[in-house]
């Protein structure tokens, strides 16, 4: 279960963090690119349930998925692509490149303020 793997990295970078910045985590901000298999649903559970006994427990997860561009080999231009059209805006060519889809990144993490 890949979703599981994700969470399980998740909360350790989060907990590493948490001891250095020595507060409780309240919410976590993670992006991943469209083209990663990550379903919402799975990772949050998965998230919750290794987050129990830990102090982040309770916390939020928001989770953005960065849409898929392309580049056009007619005009150059840079796009985001649809699975429902890919012709670029520009010139309404069909000849594109996919350009690498964005990792699986933790943006940013919240601390409670005491």
């Amino acid at each position: 279960m890949h979703e599981a793997a994700v969470a399980q990295g998740l909360i350790e970078a989060i907990l590493c963090e948490a001891e250095k910045q020595g507060g409780r985590p309240i919410r976590a901000r993670m992006s991943c690119g469209t083209l990663n298999a990550v379903n919402d649903e799975v990772v949050r559970f998965a998230f919750e349930a290794i987050a129990e006994g830990t102090v982040c427990e309770g916390m939020t997860l928001e989770i953005e998925h960065k849409p898929l561009q392309a580049k056009c080999r007619t005009c150059g231009g840079t796009y985001i692509v649809t699975l429902s059209d890919a012709r670029c805006p520009r010139c309404a060519g069909t000849d594109f490149e996919l350009l690498p889809d964005a990792p699986l990144v933790l943006d940013e993490i919240e601390f409670e303020k005491e």
